[in-house]
């Protein structure tokens, strides 16, 4: 994560806590330790006041700490000093005596143990602010996002050049991390792939079935690049398509780029979901389309946010999605198409740009 993306999210907490006259609060959640910090290590909390910000790890990542947290200065601690008498420490020393903490991710018996340790500090229960906030991306985030994108988009291209009847999934699957490592970067989650029947299931792993002519073919993947992720969808078939393949596949298409065009400001999930099985009906496949139409893309693949026909979820400025149909028909295959879009005050921008024409490979 760049300094300069940390720095403008660290600025916009603290313009919130200002404006809410917030005298500070505790940063807990490793994933808002990461997008305010930068800090990628399995522990660390940040201290943060609208004039200023502190992070806090212990002596296992104290040069860890040094390297990645550029945003506010750092400090740690060793044994025998715990982690909450340390916090203690800190909060004396800054003399705060009221702070907010995040009620989603704080247990009862955390909190607790705070409380007894500082006695004279108010622990005041507060509604995760930061993750509504990775919501909306600023500038320097979202010049990351492309990059882990055209990433993402060139390892596809990577994978469907080494289709070819006989191989396995497995084998595919290790071509796609293998890419993702040699170009610096890594998963932002378990790669998908699924050929003939097994396309039928949306989230299904890797196997050692080999691939045969008439297969749907369904890869999904997706990068990490400075922290952040990317994520992308593409179904193929293996030999020629039949008419079949045809009629699903584009059905499919139209729905994504139906929805795509209308992921405009003020728009909702229930209404884009609503649009997508209209597209489907076309064909009577909405029966088959049985997951969410995208998610929230950040720092976490699954980040905030989702568009479905449950969730009361407004798309606004700044916000970045996946749009993902999928139409999945037990015994015969599925097809999902899936890419990243960004909310701006006009037409989306498409993040993602590798091919959507039905390929036969």
């Amino acid at each position: 994560m760049t300094a300069t993306a940390t720095a403008t999210n660290l600025a916009k907490l603290q313009d919130h806590l200002s404006t809410q006259k917030v005298p500070a609060v505790l940063v807990t959640d490793i994933t808002n330790v990461r997008w305010l910090t930068g800090f990628g290590g399995s522990f660390g909390m940040v201290i943060v006041t609208p004039e200023a910000g502190l992070f806090l790890t212990d002596s296992r990542y104290r040069i860890q700490a040094v390297e990645q947290v550029q945003v506010c200065p750092s400090r740690s601690f060793g044994r025998p000093t715990t982690a909450t008498q340390f916090l203690a420490q800190q909060l004396q020393e800054l003399g705060i005596k009221q702070i907010g903490v995040d009620e989603d991710h704080v247990t009862l018996g955390q909190l607790r143990s705070w409380q007894k340790e500082m006695a004279d500090v108010e622990f005041a229960g507060r509604r995760d602010v930061c993750t509504d906030q990775r919501m909306i991306k600023s500038e320097a985030e979202l010049s990351i996002m492309r990059r882990a994108c055209d990433l993402a988009d060139r390892c596809m291209r990577h994978v469907v050049d080494r289709v070819a009847v006989g191989k396995t999934e497995r084998q595919l699957f290790v071509a796609i991390q293998q890419f993702l490592l040699e170009n610096d970067s890594e998963a932002s989650f378990e790669p998908i792939v699924v050929s003939g029947p097994r396309s039928a299931r949306p989230h299904g792993t890797a196997s050692e079935r080999k691939l045969e002519s008439g297969d749907f073919l369904t890869f999904d993947l997706g990068a990490i690049v400075d922290g952040y992720c990317s994520d992308i969808t593409r179904t193929v078939v293996v030999g020629t398509a039949t008419p079949r393949h045809r009629e699903v596949y584009q059905l499919v298409l139209a729905a994504e780029e139906a929805c795509i065009a209308s992921c405009v400001q003020g728009a909702t999930g229930k209404e884009l979901d609503q649009l997508t099985r209209q597209v489907l009906d076309r064909g009577d496949l909405s029966q088959y389309f049985t997951h969410g139409l995208g998610h929230g893309l950040g720092t976490l693949v699954h980040d905030s946010g989702r568009l479905s026909s449950t969730v009361d979820q407004t798309l606004e400025v700044g916000q970045v999605w996946t749009i993902e149909p999928g139409v999945y028909i037990e015994g015969f295959g599925g097809v999902r198409i899936e890419d990243v879009i960004v909310v701006t005050d006009g037409e989306p921008e498409v993040l993602t740009h590798f091919p959507k024409e039905l390929l036969e490979l």
